[in-house]
């Protein structure tokens, strides 16, 4: 009977914890408005395609699904939602197949939730969501094979990586980490399987359409690398990378993890976990991927982290710390939670920013060389875009009837372009153009553009595309990024060459 009762509590807890993460992140995640990759998925949603420029296509068609019915942060957001609540009852599962019991879900559960970069890919759509779910959930698959599970299972795996493949492709990083850990240890015995090689293949054959196209193309995903490595993305050493995984799991919750991933080292049926995240953040350092690259590894080290603390606080002289434990992960954890959900109104957020600014700014946890405003750049980039839209309006209505029929929107880039299309789509914009990754190959459209709205400098007069060029109005966004305010918005007339011919010289990968 009491075996029974074990069970069955270690079967309710996983999915009581992923309720409430999914609780919590519905009622956080649809705040302050949409973000800008979110507006560029949804627009390259709506245009089904095995790929896109800058990213594979699942992310893009699943965000615009939630849009089917019409505009709806709430809905949008809930797709993060699910998968971080996923991810919670993964980690617990994980936890389970290490011989965890019920403190140690709950302290993984905890930490998993709390930690910040995890928080994040929760919040807001992105290629990196759905890792949450398939990295732990593939390396479970993994253990339990171990365990004498059915080898077919590797299709299963096989499935996961390819269709992981098709959210983000830094997976092939993961996989190969796996693979290295596995034949440097003595579990390389179930990579000899039948079933291995042919999840490989179910691998190969899910991810062949979207590597097709991008061939098709000439793989426009490696110039967006090269681009980023060539002064988009901020370059860190070895030693700044290292630091930043401690930043971005906050450093007070890194602490489990690090617990983790010795004990994993030190438990040789195991221990290809940890040698596969050395091997993962090798892999990163070489290709200079940035910080949160590797984020999705953490669930699994978390999960470790669990079991070792559980089984270190078992004996009674010690187990009155394991409420302290919890008092301790909830107190540290709630700090950081105004930077990855937007809970917080953003006039207080800013005073909370200015508090915290001594402790948390460095340049380690910035991604890219942009310099920021008054708000970090993931919540500045959900700021501006309707306000954007009333702006453009109001120049488009400014124009003679015959002239609205004729003009086309030309932005810098793909947020202000997808802004103006989905945000603006209420007020039957003209079509809006841009060289900026995907939008550049989606061309100039139909109209000549002998007329065009400029937004933002991307075919003004400083280029030579146009005969005359009037400077409209100035867009302010106090609160987005410095380089989305105080923006110039002009009226070009009397292109100089047909707009196709000038097409590729707007073209900008990055």
């Amino acid at each position: 009977m009491q075996s029974a009762k074990q069970g069955y509590k270690l079967i309710t807890t996983p999915l009581l914890l992923s309720i409430i993460t999914l609780v919590i992140h519905l009622a956080g995640n649809p705040h302050y408005g949409f973000f800008r990759d979110e507006l560029y998925f949804i627009m390259c949603g709506f245009r089904p395609a095995l790929g896109y420029v800058d990213q594979p296509s699942l992310t893009p068609l699943l965000a615009a699904a939630t849009q089917y019915f019409g505009q709806s942060l709430f809905l949008l957001r809930a797709l993060p939602a699910i998968f971080a609540a996923c991810s919670i009852y993964v980690t617990c599962l994980l936890v389970i197949e290490l011989g965890g019991g019920s403190f140690a879900q709950i302290v993984a559960a905890l930490v998993a939730f709390f930690c910040p970069v995890l928080m994040s890919f929760g919040t807001k759509v992105s290629p990196d969501t759905f890792g949450l779910v398939f990295w732990p959930l593939s390396v479970l698959c993994v253990l339990r094979i171990l365990k004498g599970a059915d080898p077919k299972i590797w299709l299963l795996v096989g499935v996961l990586f390819g269709v992981s493949f098709n959210t983000k492709y830094s997976i092939v990083f993961f996989a190969v980490a796996i693979i290295l850990g596995l034949i440097v240890t003595k579990q390389r015995r179930i990579l000899s399987t039948r079933w291995a090689f042919m999840g490989a293949v179910l691998c190969v054959l899910i991810s062949l359409p979207n590597f097709l196209w991008q061939w098709h193309y000439n793989f426009p995903m490696l110039d967006i690398l090269r681009a980023g490595q060539n002064g988009k993305n901020i370059l860190l050493s070895p030693i700044q990378f290292i630091t930043a995984q401690l930043l971005i799991t906050n450093p007070a919750l890194s602490i489990c993890w690090i617990i983790g991933f010795i004990w994993l080292l030190y438990n040789s049926s195991v221990r290809f976990i940890a040698i596969a995240y050395i091997f993962l953040i090798v892999e990163m350092l070489i290709f200079h991927g940035k910080h949160y690259y590797a984020a999705n590894f953490y669930p699994i080290l978390i999960a470790a982290g669990g079991v070792a603390i559980e089984s270190w606080t078992n004996k009674n002289t010690i187990k009155n710390f394991r409420s302290l434990i919890i008092f301790c992960v909830i107190v540290f954890g709630i700090t950081l939670v105004p930077y990855a959900m937007p809970i917080l109104p953003v006039n207080i957020f800013i005073r909370y920013d200015t508090f915290m600014a001594p402790l948390l700014h460095s340049k380690v946890t910035k991604t890219e060389n942009n310099q920021e405003g008054l708000l970090p750049q993931d919540f500045a980039d959900m700021h501006g875009w309707p306000e954007l839209v009333e702006v453009v309006k109001s120049v488009v209505m400014s124009l003679p009837p015959k002239d609205r029929n004729r003009v086309v929107i030309a932005t810098q880039n793909y947020g202000e372009a997808a802004a103006l299309e989905f945000l603006g789509a209420r007020y039957a914009l003209p079509p809006v153009i841009s060289g900026h990754n995907q939008y550049f190959l989606w061309g100039p459209g139909s109209r000549s553009a002998d007329i065009l709205i400029d937004v933002n400098g991307a075919c003004g007069k400083d280029s030579g595309f146009y005969q005359l060029s009037q400077l409209v109005t100035t867009f302010h966004n106090p609160l987005g990024m410095p380089y989305e305010s105080n923006i110039p918005i002009m009226i070009c007339r009397g292109i100089k060459k047909p707009v196709k011919e000038l097409w590729p010289k707007v073209k900008h990968y990055n």
